[in-house]
């Protein structure tokens, strides 16, 4: 059965949502088994299965899920139409359409929905460490405000995200981040291996929305490396020597 995470953070915002985890699909082996990645090596035909399933569970025909075509940038774009022969390459889809889906597809990076509920716009970004330290949040947010939002009334919670403990990287992705803000080395905490640090990402999404003037911002506190059952995990795989990785998505849409 499908069935995704739900924040109580979105329970009045005139629509619905979903983290939706690995399970209840139709794929099998490393896809085990709700993989929606076009960009996996999965059968098609499953993939498109998976989605029709969660577009299902979001209460919308499968041409109304809407996911952009993620390059890990600070790119937010208005839904398209997602028969579209060329999918938009971004991070983060904003919508203000009744029925239509938005989302993101993850596989440890952090997925984000927005919900401004008094001016009816909503959206999904892919923020990985690369887009949340190039705006991609601040872009999405952007975006909701030309299209009537305003930031101050938008709660944005993040879903299923690999966690600090999980999360460990070399000294030239710490200098990344510190030559950026020497403040972001509070991100980072030691390793075991020299030279190497654990990154918390979640708190550093959490951190970039609240600075960006956000109504209010919320982690799930879910780790994805952790929690084989439920979740798809990129460093995992890679860690197992696993040809490849499911991909999750995570969505949310305006009630017609």
């Amino acid at each position: 059965m499908v069935s995704p995470l739900v924040s109580d953070a979105f329970s009045d915002f005139g629509g619905t949502h979903g983290y939706f985890t690995r399970q209840g699909g139709v794929s099998g082996g490393v896809y085990d088994s709700l993989n929606i990645g076009l960009g996996s090596d999965d059968a098609r035909a499953a993939v498109l299965q998976n989605r029709g399933r969660v577009a299902a569970a979001m209460g919308v025909d499968a041409e109304s899920l809407v996911l952009p075509y993620q390059v890990h940038s600070a790119a937010a774009v208005m839904a398209y139409p997602q028969g579209a022969a060329d999918r938009a390459k971004a991070d983060a889809v904003v919508t203000r359409t009744p029925g239509v889906a938005v989302g993101v597809s993850t596989a440890d990076c952090g997925p984000v929905l927005f919900a401004d509920a008094t001016n009816r716009v909503v959206a999904a970004a892919h923020a990985g460490w690369r887009g949340a330290l190039t705006g991609i949040l601040e872009a999405t947010l952007d975006l909701m405000e030309e299209q009537g939002g305003e930031r101050g009334c938008t709660v944005a919670v993040l879903g299923p995200t690999i966690s600090g403990s999980n999360y460990e990287v070399g000294p030239e992705f710490v200098d990344r981040f510190v030559d950026a803000d020497p403040d972001n080395a509070g991100y980072f905490t030691p390793s075991e291996r020299a030279e190497h640090a654990y990154f918390d990402l979640p708190a550093y999404i959490v951190a970039r929305l609240k600075a960006a003037g956000i109504g209010k911002a919320h982690d799930i506190g879910v780790c994805t490396y952790a929690d084989e059952d439920r979740f798809f995990s990129y460093r995992r795989s890679v860690h197992r020597g696993e040809p490849d990785y499911g991909r999750l998505v995570s969505a949310i849409a305006l009630r017609p």
